[in-house]
């Protein structure tokens, strides 16, 4: 499954520029921080609409955020990074690739400066750019920068953290990928016993473990053991991300290959319909999900 980057719900309280003692005018100081506070306002916009699965809405907010922080901050602040991620995280989101990188390098480069090398959010920065590359399939720079970033959070965060899970489920999904199964499920495991734990047993997160398990044993034919976790991966993220998300969409469209798979046709069919309407109205028409939708009806 590949899941959108992170959205990171920053909200900027800037502290800098004017000391207490300048002779700055109070409506001076109150005029200088508004184009902050806009930010932080379009920025908490942008994390509800990313949350709604609305990512096409969400793109001129998050442009905007990121002009006004450049502009009162500098290129080289640490909440500059944040929106850029944000905004490479929607483009990623709508299979726009190309524009996301460059995004995301610079957001990396940005962190690795100011926090050092060994921080957790320039972890997070090395987790987005490898699931940029996983998602074209360029593998083996994908694995690079996710071992860097596995190490960093294990060292900073704790073996049982969920940014570890989060690494360890991105380090199964490359294995997956690649169809090293036997490499892949004890990580996918790992992920969804750490994310249970940390999280409780209805978190997205813990979805998406699940449905992750599930697509690897549905890989190997082991149709009985990927049923149960596909049917509660889509009943989680119906109930924490309402009926219309695009996640529900991925939950929809992968239950639907597995009954496909198994010759059940009738069954797979509305499933398949209802991940299209989905994806239809929250991601657009000329979205790859859409087609891959579109592929899967025609393929029935």
């Amino acid at each position: 499954m590949i899941r959108p980057l992170r959205i990171v719900a920053v909200i900027v309280v800037f502290a800098g520029g004017v000391p207490r003692s300048s002779a700055q005018s109070p409506s001076t100081a109150s005029s200088s921080q508004a184009p902050l506070e806009e930010a932080a306002q379009l920025n908490q916009v942008v994390v509800r609409l990313y949350g709604e699965g609305k990512y096409r809405e969400a793109v001129a907010p998050a442009e905007r955020a990121l002009a006004l922080r450049e502009k009162s901050l500098g290129p080289h602040h640490l909440d500059v990074a944040a929106s850029l991620n944000n905004l490479a995280a929607l483009h990623y989101a709508q299979g726009a690739y190309a524009q996301a990188e460059p995004l995301l390098a610079r957001a990396l480069d940005i962190r690795e400066k100011a926090l050092g090398p060994n921080h957790p959010d320039v972890a997070t920065s090395l987790n987005n750019l490898a699931e940029l590359y996983r998602a074209q399939s360029v593998y083996a720079q994908a694995e690079l920068l996710y071992t860097r970033a596995l190490d960093i959070r294990e060292k900073a965060l704790g073996p049982h953290h969920p940014d570890v899970a989060t690494s360890l489920n991105n380090f199964a999904e490359l294995y997956r990928a690649q169809g090293a199964y036997a490499q892949a499920e004890p990580l996918y495991a790992r992920a969804l016993d750490l994310r249970e734990k940390a999280l409780g047993p209805h978190h997205p997160e813990v979805a998406e473990s699940l449905n992750n398990l599930a697509e690897l044993y549905r890989a190997q034919g082991a149709y009985a053991q990927a049923e149960p976790l596909f049917a509660r991966a889509l009943d989680i993220n119906e109930k924490a991300l309402g009926p219309h998300h695009p996640d529900v969409a991925t939950n929809l469209n992968n239950l639907a290959g597995l009954y496909q798979d198994q010759g059940a046709y009738a069954q797979a069919k509305p499933f398949y319909a209802r991940a299209l309407d989905i994806r239809e109205r929250a991601l657009g028409p000329n979205h790859p999900l859409v087609a891959q939708s579109l592929n899967n009806l025609a393929e029935l």
